[in-house]
């Protein structure tokens, strides 16, 4: 990698001079350093924040820096400890090892010593990080991931979005459902100084708004049924990293001011501690509402809001880009058709025509969705108006409100027009003012 991991690093050693030097040391290598003296200010220190590695002095006065290993580690399982000793023995270095030390050096050593073992270590939890975003985003990846336009207007948003990657600003990605904002969260990451470190995503509406202060802050071991062990959260996971909320506008009032605080001071408590913790986490927030008037109706705090909306971008709908769908379309034409081993030679004309022609108001996920559909029952060489679903493909005579026509007949239309453009069943009955279960009733009646 050509970019340096900057590390948290905690210092543990009695001898004021061992601290002062290593802290210069790690310091000058662009790491972030606290130094203590005895065991117990050590364990405070990690309860209120988490450190990528830790240096132990095995002699602390009168106590034993092999016992703290457990406990650097039981509050941060990710953290790396390096026994330094001024008695080395070979039995002294397999204990630490046993008991979960990462490495052992030696009494006096030098400063290249220590940048070795720090840049070690570093490439370590850089590889960590890389497989924990990796596994967060498997089921994510696909074409869209890829920002290109041939829209003015979505380069032009595409470059403020890197420019904006550089600072330490919070985004606010604004636009309708479908239009990319997950991807654009995800590009300013890793644009950003920040990419080696991890990026942890929360869909605010996804989570139960009773488990959410939990996914985010985390919770003690015994604090509400069921938390039969500690749990870090989300922050912490993404410990010099960057946090995604998506669609913040349906938070909960209770937790916008706990966000707000972490915001202002980053600082927050886990659920059932009194405990205060820090945390450096970059914030990036999207929603498809409009804040400003949630909070002029009092659902969205005012000052939370400014404080989300530093740099905002407002990412266009797909309608508002339409060169950009056919390039799309056949981005995911290509993923899907390799994913089906399908022999696909790519679209009709009157395929292509019709895709230019749809409004797609269901953006970006609406076109991934009905590419995928028509690779899956596409038989002939190319994809074909028949392969396209009826609210895509021109049909004539299809019955507009006023017409003489049963009314089933429209509720048929409509409801396969919402289930189109929605990206969960749950979502098109919301939309349609029913449940699910009169939605699957609708479905199973029109064959759906």
């Amino acid at each position: 990698m050509n970019r340096t991991f900057h590390l948290s690093v905690l210092i543990v050693d009695d001898e004021a001079n061992i601290r002062k030097t290593l802290s210069y040391c790690l310091a000058a290598e662009g790491h972030t350093v606290i130094a203590v003296s005895n065991p117990a200010d050590a364990a405070e220190e990690t309860r209120t924040r988490s450190f990528d590695l830790a240096f132990v002095d095995l002699k602390l006065g009168g106590e034993n820096g092999m016992d703290l290993i457990p406990v650097l580690l039981s509050n941060s399982s990710w953290t790396k400890i390096v026994v330094i000793t001024a008695h080395a023995s070979i039995e002294s270095a397999v204990e630490a090892i046993k008991r979960g030390a990462t490495d052992y050096i030696a009494k006096p050593f030098t400063p290249d010593q220590v940048k070795l073992i720090t840049r070690r270590i570093g490439r370590i939890r850089e590889l960590e990080t890389e497989i924990a975003v990796l596994k967060e985003g498997a089921q994510r990846l696909g074409p869209e991931d890829r920002l290109h336009s041939l829209s003015t207007n979505m380069q032009r948003v595409i470059e403020t979005a890197k420019k904006a990657a550089c600072s330490e600003a919070i985004v606010l990605l604004c636009g309708e459902s479908g239009t990319g904002k997950s991807v654009f969260a995800r590009a300013i990451h890793n644009w950003s100084p920040r990419a080696a470190k991890p990026m942890g995503i929360v869909s605010c509406p996804a989570v139960p708004p009773d488990l959410l202060e939990s996914e985010l802050f985390g919770h003690a071991k015994g604090s509400f049924t069921g938390a039969v062990r500690d749990n870090p959260g989300r922050i912490a996971a993404c410990e010099g990293g960057t946090l995604f909320l998506d669609e913040i506008g349906d938070l909960a009032p209770s937790m916008q001011a706990k966000l707000l605080r972490f915001i202002q001071d980053k600082e927050y408590e886990r659920l059932g501690e009194s405990k205060v913790r820090k945390a450096d986490v970059r914030i990036i927030a999207a929603t498809n509402a409009d804040l400003k008037k949630r909070v002029a109706e009092g659902r969205f705090r005012e000052d939370l809001f400014y404080r989300l909306n530093v740099i905002c971008l407002t990412i266009p709908s797909l309608r508002d880009r339409p060169e950009d769908i056919i390039p799309l379309a056949m981005d995911f034409f290509t993923h899907f058709r390799i994913a089906n081993h399908k022999t696909l030679l790519g679209f009709t004309e009157e395929a292509e025509k019709s895709l230019m022609s749809h409004d797609w108001p269901g953006n970006v996920r609406e076109l991934r969705n009905t590419i995928e559909r028509a690779v899956i029952l596409g038989g002939g060489e190319r994809i074909d108006l028949s392969d396209l679903p009826d609210n895509i493909a021109p049909i004539t005579g299809i019955p507009a409100i006023g017409d003489k026509v049963p009314l089933s007949t429209i509720e048929e239309m409509h409801i396969r027009r919402i289930m189109a453009t929605s990206s969960s069943l749950q979502e098109a009955a919301d939309i349609l003012g029913i449940d699910q279960a009169t939605l699957w009733r609708r479905r199973k009646t029109y064959g759906i």
